[in-house]
């Protein structure tokens, strides 16, 4: 308009605020299909088997429906605007390794495994519960992280009071009962990394001394960090549970990467791995006879004593080919004791296929890459830096198994994630789920009444 010869534009109206979809109706529709694709599973196993549908086939579905419902009730309650994939991709895969490690048992009568992982998902399901429930902010954990740290530490300490068991001091046993410390402690170390590296990002990335190719930081910030790293690898390498170190120091590296912004750090990663793991490999017995089944898999086949693990798992993925050879009718548990937990992706691979076993690694592939998003929408480091550390531990888990079984790397004794037998690891994984639906939900609900950028 014109005022006394001045002409004026007019203001734009403020743009409407956006309220992002909370999509808890898909999430619901996800997890029935999750668990109707688990009683599948487990229905299509038993008529493979012996013709008939297992007996206790409408148990398990209820079962695992009700756990999958409890934990979708506690979302829409406490999380709403959290991503409504995250808790599906968890109860499929929890689902599926139920009826991979019950169609194990079918070959191992006097040794069933699926009772009791059935038992290690209840509580771990109550944990995420929980965890939704009573976690109403994630920014709380940082102001415990010298906690996690201490309680990391002395977690990872206490195996070495008990005997090895297949070369490794990784494990706790107690009158039958066994737990596997270092599982607990990964999520508590990037709790500690996380919030250690959002208060010193910036000393980290800017301060310091330029070496070569990157700005190395003053020790007075960089050294904690380190020092907290070495010696929980340090006692791992004493523990032989080289899997979990080659984890932590994967963690260090993505989160120090993500934190500064310095590709220098993955060089400086990939370097100091390859070094370690040549080092090891040589001077430590029980990871050199790793190594050389890796390079030589076909050996004991050669000198007449048989395959040997490796062998077994190389020979069910080439049996299953494209489609697999159907539940319930391959043969990996010739592959031995680890067939249920360090080889029980080699049983998918046969039975489900190419097809299924690239599903299953799509699978994961989009639960670390939620976690991602999730991170990456914060505005504030440590929920950023912890996102990313949660979906790394998934990431460098997937890798690190997945190749040993298919002979990609050495073997390491890890438990694939929701899917191998192995109480500890299951509970870890729904505390890692359950965080990062916390954090999902925090990122798409900081944008409520807001204009979305």
């Amino acid at each position: 308009m014109t005022n006394a010869g001045t002409t004026v534009a007019k203001a734009d109206p403020p743009a409407p605020a956006v309220r992002l979809p909370r999509r808890r109706g898909i999430e619901l529709a996800l997890i029935v299909l999750a668990v109707l694709l688990s009683v599948y599973g487990y229905c299509d196993v038993g008529l493979a088997k012996n013709g008939t549908v297992p007996p206790g086939a409408a148990g398990y579905g209820a079962g695992l429906g009700v756990l999958a419902l409890l934990a979708h009730i506690a979302v829409r309650l406490r999380a709403p605007d959290a991503d409504p994939l995250l808790l599906p991709i968890g109860v499929l895969l929890n689902g599926l390794g139920l009826v991979l490690i019950y169609r194990l048992d079918l070959e191992t009568p006097g040794d069933r495994a699926a009772p009791t992982q059935l038992v290690w998902s209840t509580l771990g399901v109550t944990l995420f519960i929980v965890v939704v429930l009573v976690l109403r902010d994630h920014r709380v954990l940082q102001r415990y992280a010298y906690v996690c740290v201490v309680a990391a530490l002395v977690l990872l300490l206490l195996p070495i009071l008990f005997p090895a068991v297949n070369g490794a001091r990784i494990w706790i046993r107690i009158a039958g009962f066994s737990i596997q410390p270092g599982e607990f402690a990964k999520v508590l170390l990037a709790v500690f990394f996380a919030a250690y590296l959002a208060d010193n990002r910036n000393a980290l990335a800017y301060a310091g001394r330029r070496v070569w190719f990157m700005q190395l930081p003053t020790g007075r910030v960089l050294g904690p960090i380190v020092a907290i790293w070495l010696l929980s690898v340090g006692v791992l390498v004493l523990e032989r549970d080289l899997g979990t170190s080659l984890l932590f120091f994967g963690l260090f590296v993505v989160l120090l990467y993500v934190a500064t912004g310095r590709t220098g750090w993955i060089a400086v990663g990939l370097l100091l791995t390859s070094l370690g793991a040549v080092a090891v490999g040589w001077l430590e017995p029980h990871v050199h006879g790793r190594v050389e089944d890796w390079l030589h898999p076909f050996a004991s086949i050669d000198a007449g004593q048989g395959p040997n693990q490796l062998a077994q798992s190389l020979f069910a993925f080439a049996a299953g080919g494209i489609l697999g050879t159907g539940l319930g009718l391959g043969h990996s548990i010739l592959i031995g004791f680890a067939a249920k937990s360090d080889f029980i992706l080699a049983t998918a691979g046969e039975e489900l296929g190419l097809a299924g076993l690239s599903a299953i690694f799509l699978l994961y592939g989009l639960l670390v890459e939620r976690g991602y998003r999730a991170g990456l929408s914060l505005r504030e480091p440590f929920g950023r830096l912890l996102a990313v550390g949660l979906a790394s531990i998934v990431a460098l888990q997937v890798f690190v198994i997945a190749g040993g079984v298919c002979g990609l790397i050495p073997l390491t004794g890890m438990a694939m994630p929701f899917l191998a037998q192995g109480g500890s690891s299951v509970v870890t994984n729904w505390a890692i789920v359950a965080l990062l639906i916390r954090i999902s939900d925090s990122a798409r609900s900081q944008y409520d009444g807001e204009v979305a950028p």
